[in-house]
């Protein structure tokens, strides 16, 4: 018996990996995130499957289902939203399953900055402007942030933010920002991307804040940040200078 945690990826259906799916269609055990993850993806389970959201339940109640699998001899498909790797909630289960000996596989999935950045139509690494990416969030009542993890730190370093779970705190994000990055900066706030119900709302960190106030955002969305969203005169990358040698190019 095994418990496969499974990306299920920012909110389109049909960005679900194979692996993904070919997974949720061989488990006789679904747990998903009911109040994230697209319900169409439950459509691959196996007739008869036992379908939990996870949506109300402690994590007591989901580590009981995994023990009740396990007695079972049912292989478990855990969906979570997005990638496994950031913000999933996935460490506290595994460090559950592993007290108990159980296995587990680890699948991922699209994250939401990547399917932001499709959104948008941009790169979020442009050369001369930003090459590196940071994703982070600010303190909630989930967890708290370190203390050495700010959002001006990271921001003084020029990098694209792309910052999770925060919409709630938008103005607080306006503040410790403008001061580091300027008040032109560009801002996107990306609400449920890949749904049929996505919209971007657009603009600087002087204006985001009372857009968005026009436009109420409530939850299910990303604020992404930086000169890498409005590109303009960049230089472009030697990668495909016509003049640049690479092993690949089998030029003399």
């Amino acid at each position: 018996m095994t418990v496969h945690f499974i990306g299920a990826g920012p909110g389109a259906a049909d960005l679900m990996t194979l692996c993904g799916r070919d997974l949720i269609a061989r488990s006789p055990v679904c747990l998903y995130a009911g109040s994230i993850v697209p319900p169409e993806v439950l459509g691959w389970c196996p007739p008869g499957a036992r379908i939990v959201d996870t949506a109300p339940l402690s994590l007591d109640e989901i580590e009981a289902e995994f023990l009740a699998a396990e007695a079972a001899g049912h292989d478990v498909a855990r969906l979570q939203s997005g990638d496994l790797s950031i913000y999933s909630a996935v460490a506290e289960q595994v460090r559950r399953l592993e007290r108990h000996g159980i296995a587990y596989t680890l699948t991922p999935g699209v994250p939401a900055f990547a399917a932001a950045s499709a959104v948008l139509g941009r790169e979020l690494t442009v050369p001369g402007l930003a090459q590196s990416l940071v994703v982070t969030r600010v303190s909630g009542r989930a967890s708290a942030m370190p203390e050495s993890e700010t959002l001006a730190t990271f921001a003084a370093t020029g990098a694209t933010l792309a910052v999770h779970l925060a919409i709630h705190a938008l103005e607080r994000v306006v503040a410790e920002l403008t001061p580091v990055c300027g008040a032109d900066c560009p801002v996107a706030v990306v609400v449920e991307a890949t749904r049929p119900t996505q919209r971007v709302i657009s603009g600087t960190l002087a204006d985001i804040a009372a857009k968005v106030a026009a436009e109420p955002v409530e939850r299910t969305a990303l604020i992404m940040v930086g000169r890498a969203l409005a590109p303009e005169g960049f230089r472009e990358s030697a990668l495909y200078d016509a003049g640049y040698q690479r092993r690949f190019r089998g030029r003399e």
